[in-house]
């Protein structure tokens, strides 16, 4: 069951769900708006052959902070890191179903399927995918839509993977 933005205020109020920091226009009709943090990742070129057995990533990324009234240049075709302004910890029976807003997708973005799971905790780390223009984007500005759903029963095994508290941009660690 997808939860309703009752729901989702219940959630909040018992403090079973936390989104920090919360704005007045977090909660929207059938989930949650989440901004750009300030940090952004972009793969550099070059030869660097990113190993999935190790993770190497951190060699191939060079990350900057950006300053709002500045923004970043999300390149044609390319594979940026971002991160949300926002902490997020879900309780043991909702999962999150992230997309990104219209505006942003009509703009030429994209990214990929991504689920937030129960009793995650943490900053959301997200790959954006440049359209064939660049597009300019800004820290604090509202770029993801996260659907809460209602799990049957509390998971038995709540997320404690690698990301859990990850803070700011995190790329990929081994298994």
């Amino acid at each position: 069951m997808i939860l309703s933005d009752w729901d989702i205020r219940v959630y909040l109020e018992k403090k079973l769900l936390v989104i920090n920091p919360l704005y007045e226009d977090t909660v929207r009709e059938n989930g949650v708006d989440l901004r750009f943090g300030f940090r952004f990742c972009r793969f550099k070129g070059g030869d660097v052959l990113i190993d999935t057995l190790t993770m190497n990533i951190p060699e191939a990324l060079e990350c900057v902070d950006v300053e709002r009234s500045l923004g970043f240049i999300v390149k044609p075709h390319e594979h940026v890191l971002a991160t949300t302004m926002e902490w997020v910890e879900l309780p043991h029976d909702l999962v999150g179903l992230v997309n990104l807003r219209s505006s942003f997708a009509r703009a030429g973005l994209y990214i990929p399927p991504t689920v937030i799971d129960a009793g995650f905790k943490g900053n959301i780390t997200i790959e954006l995918i440049g359209g064939v223009h660049p597009v300019k984007i800004y820290p604090e500005q509202r770029f993801l839509h996260v659907v809460f759903l209602r799990t049957s029963s509390p998971v038995y095994k709540p997320y404690q993977g690698k990301y859990q508290g990850q803070v700011n941009v995190t790329p990929p660690k081994p298994d």
